[in-house]
C-alpha cells in the first residue's frame, strides 16, 4: 500500500487546495507524486495542456507514484490524518514527461497584477471567440502575450500558461495581489512561472518527434 506522510496540517490543507482545483479542472485528473529533499512534489496536467506543481514537506512511498485525484483529495481533505493512503497506483495514466531538474536561469520577474489584467483580458477574448467544442481555440491559447527577457532568453508567455496560474488559484484576483511577483525562469526548451502557491511550465517548443 502507498504511503504519504505530511505531518504539518497547513502543508496538508496547501496539498489539498492544490489537488482541490486541479480536480475542478479536471474530474478524472491524474496527480504525479514524487519524493525528493524531503519534500512531496505533486504534479498535474491541465486541460490547459500545461504542467502545473506545487511541493509540500513530507514523504511518499514509493517514491514516484501517480494516483488519481479524487482519491487523493480524499486523503488529504477527509481523512486529513498525518499519514494517509493516497489512492490506488495509476501510474500507467501518467503520459507527460515532466521537466528538467537543473540548467534553469531566472529570465525576469513580472508583476502578478500585469498577469491577472492580461488573463481578464484574455478571457473576455475566449468567450467571444468559442472553438468548436465551446473551449477556448488552440490558436488563441497558443498566443503570446508577454514577452520578457533575461539571462540570454526571450521567452514569450502564451496565454495558456495564464489561464493555468489563474484556474489553480496561483495568483489572485486583479486589484488584490499588487505587491506579488511571478518568477519566469527557463531552460532552452521549457518555460516555468513560479508564483505564490504554486507553478506553470510548458514546453518552449513541440517536442520532435521519434521515429523508429
Amino acid at each position: 500500500m502507498a504511503e504519504l506522510r505530511i505531518p504539518d496540517r497547513a502543508e496538508r490543507d496547501d496539498l489539498g487546495a492544490f489537488v482541490a482545483r486541479a480536480v475542478r479542472l479536471d474530474r478524472d485528473v491524474i496527480v504525479r507524486l514524487r519524493d525528493g529533499d524531503g519534500q512531496v512534489h505533486a504534479w498535474v496536467d491541465t486541460p490547459f495542456d500545461t504542467l502545473v506543481t506545487r511541493s509540500v514537506r513530507g514523504t511518499v512511498r514509493p517514491g514516484d507514484i501517480s494516483v488519481g485525484g479524487t482519491d487523493l483529495l480524499a486523503a488529504v481533505t477527509v481523512v486529513r490524518a498525518a499519514v494517509s493512503d493516497p489512492g490506488r497506483a495509476q501510474d500507467a495514466l501518467w503520459r507527460c514527461a515532466l521537466p528538467p531538474e537543473r540548467g534553469w536561469y531566472a529570465v525576469d520577474q513580472v508583476p502578478a497584477d500585469v498577469l491577472a489584467d492580461l488573463t481578464v483580458q484574455g478571457a473576455a477574448v475566449a468567450r467571444d471567440n468559442p472553438g468548436p467544442h465551446g473551449s477556448p481555440p488552440a490558436a488563441l491559447l497558443d498566443q503570446k502575450v508577454i514577452t520578457v527577457s533575461g539571462a540570454g532568453f526571450e521567452v514569450g508567455v502564451p496565454l495558456r500558461c495564464l489561464f493555468a496560474l489563474s484556474g489553480m488559484g496561483f495568483v489572485g484576483p486583479l486589484g488584490a495581489s499588487a505587491s506579488e511577483t511571478v518568477r519566469v525562469s527557463a531552460t532552452d526548451s521549457w518555460l516555468r512561472l513560479d508564483a505564490r502557491y504554486g507553478a506553470v511550465l510548458r514546453r518552449r517548443h513541440a517536442a520532435l518527434p521519434l521515429f523508429v
